[in-house]
This record gives structure tokens, C-alpha cells and sequence, in this order.
């Protein structure tokens, strides 16, 4: 019955899915890191990807973090520096932080077709095997000590990249991810969520429930994780402290509302499911999982700091 139960809430999610995986308020950067803008040709999708590379301090080889955006990710910036406190936070780090440009409503997969809209689609391919050649070559990355975090769309696809290659990242960070990519509801609500960006979730893993939807379920694939470091935030939506998401408030604000509390509910749910899951198969983690939290960059950017702090700094051997 517990599980019916559950499946009912999560096909009741998918119009608040359809919504988007990310919304984007309000937020400061302040730039204080030692930091690069570089074009990276991708041979995979035959264009040129805009990458800002926060530089690491200290000298010699470096680990190196690749953080991702979330689907409204824009061509020309990425969210973690528009909206957070990301070149501040990391300045006198060592670690080398690679924050590409795009990537909005492709879960940073490799496609199985073209898209007409969203064109060749390799992400997958780019991050893992084209751009950390340029990151040793240009940035002295050690090619050895690398994590991946993601937010929202993302979140899912950081888990799935360190799913796909446990060789290459030793840690791993989802804030308010859908590590149930596969399952009813959540599947629906990424193929109109793709839509909303333009394209067609058919040509990226075909027909729900394909070989391809399988391989980029994360709660299906967690053995994967065995022995790595992994970060599992996700918040259930709470109005507390948020007068402006709480119904029975004169302040209340129904976009925000809708923008931030049911999608950070759904993320609460598909990521209860996964961290037990995770646990069973031996990944060292560490998890945020609580009432509060909203579907928002402030909350993101928290949520940044502390898996820094806890699990991808220790787990690529520096502060």
C-alpha cells in the first residue's frame, strides 16, 4: 500500500513538473577568483562551448569540480555565477572550478539522435572525454581528483555522470536532483520539461521505458557508487520562515509559490527514495534531506558550501 501511495504522489507531480526543473530568482555574484573565460571546441557536437574556469590557488597539479547548471541554463552565462556567491567562495581554494556555458534542457546527456531544435547533443562525451584534456594541458587539473555537482536538471545529471564513468569522478553532488529519473511521473515531467527548452525527449533517450531511460536512472544504476562520495540534498517545500510561499500569509506570492515549493517537494521525494538506496550500495554519503529548503539559488548555494565542505573537498584531497 506504502508503495501505491507513493506512486500516486509522484504521477500527481507531473504538471508541477512540466513546470521546469529550475526557477531562477533573485541572487548576487561577486568576483573575487583568479578566473579564465575559454572557448572549448567540441568535436562531438561540432561547435565551440563558452567555459568559465575558476582557477586554482597555490600552484602545482589540481583536483578539479565541474559544476553544472540547471535547464533554463543560458548560452552566454551559467547560473552559479549570476546567481551565487561561487567566484568569492572559491577564491584561495585549491581546486580548479569548470562552469560550461549551455547545456539548457539536455540533462548533459549524449543524445541517441539529433534534435531539431537542440541540435547534436553530446554533452556526456564533452565533459568526460573533450574538455579535461584542455583543463590539464591549460590549468594544470591532475586528471585524478575530480567531482561533479549539479542543481535541479542537473542534480540528476551529475549523478548519472558519475554513474557512467566512476573512473574518472571520485564525488559526486545533487541539490534538489530527480535521482528517479525512470519512474511514472518523473519521466513525464522531464519529457515536457525538455520540451519547454524546445526539444524532444524522444531523441534524447527515446521512448519511455527505453534501454536509454534505464541507463540515466540514477536509483536504478546506484551500484555504481559504491565507495564514492556522495551528497544528496533536496528540501520538502516548507513554507517555514517564508511567509511569501505560505498560503495563509498576507504576504503570500503565488508564483513563487508555484516556482519553488512543489518542485522542491517532488525533489524531496525522488531523493527519499534514492539516499536509502545508496546507502545499501556502499556510497559514502552524506545527505541534506529536511522540511525546509525551497527550489531556489539561495538554497543552492548553501547547499554548495556545506558538500563542499563535507564531502567533495575531503574527497579530492583539499580545503
Amino acid at each position: 500500500m506504502a508503495i501505491r501511495r507513493t506512486r500516486a504522489l509522484i504521477v500527481g507531480l507531473v504538471a508541477v513538473l512540466a513546470s521546469g526543473l529550475v526557477s531562477v530568482l533573485a541572487g548576487t555574484g561577486i568576483a573575487h577568483a583568479d578566473s579564465a573565460l575559454i572557448s572549448v571546441y567540441s568535436p562531438s557536437m561540432d561547435k565551440d562551448i563558452p567555459v568559465k574556469v575558476l582557477k586554482a590557488a597555490g600552484g602545482g597539479p589540481a583536483p578539479t569540480l565541474y559544476l553544472l547548471d540547471g535547464l533554463r541554463a543560458p548560452d552566454d552565462n551559467n547560473g552559479w555565477l549570476i546567481e551565487t556567491d561561487v567566484e568569492n567562495f572559491f577564491a584561495g581554494k585549491h581546486v580548479n572550478v569548470v562552469i560550461p556555458f549551455g547545456g539548457g534542457g539536455t540533462f548533459y546527456s549524449d543524445w541517441l539522435r539529433d534534435d531539431p531544435k537542440l541540435g547534436r547533443v553530446k554533452w556526456e562525451t564533452f565533459l568526460t572525454n573533450e574538455l579535461p584534456p584542455v583543463m590539464a594541458s591549460q590549468f594544470g587539473s591532475d586528471g585524478v581528483n575530480n567531482a561533479v555537482a549539479g542543481l535541479s536538471m542537473s542534480g540528476t545529471s551529475a549523478l548519472n555522470l558519475a554513474i557512467h564513468r566512476p573512473d574518472f569522478y571520485k564525488a559526486v553532488a545533487s541539490y534538489s536532483g530527480y535521482p528517479t529519473a525512470s519512474s511514472p511521473g518523473f519521466a513525464q515531467g522531464i519529457q515536457v520539461s525538455v520540451a519547454q527548452m524546445g526539444g524532444n525527449a524522444q531523441n534524447m533517450w527515446g521512448f519511455w521505458p527505453s534501454a536509454a531511460w534505464v541507463r540515466n536512472d540514477p536509483l536504478l544504476n546506484v551500484g555504481a557508487l559504491r565507495g564514492k562520495s556522495v551528497y544528496i540534498s533536496s528540501g520538502a517545500g516548507s513554507a517555514a520562515g517564508d511567509p511569501t510561499v505560505d498560503p495563509d500569509s498576507k504576504s503570500f506570492d503565488p508564483v513563487k509559490f508555484s516556482q519553488t515549493v512543489p518542485l522542491e517537494t517532488a525533489s524531496g521525494l525522488s531523493s527519499k527514495v534514492f539516499v536509502p538506496a545508496a546507502q545499501r550500495a556502499g556510497a559514502k554519503l552524506q545527505t541534506h534531506i529536511a522540511d525546509e529548503g525551497l527550489h531556489t539559488w539561495n538554497y543552492w548555494q548553501d547547499r554548495l558550501h556545506e558538500s563542499w565542505a563535507n564531502t567533495l573537498a575531503p574527497a579530492l584531497g583539499t580545503s
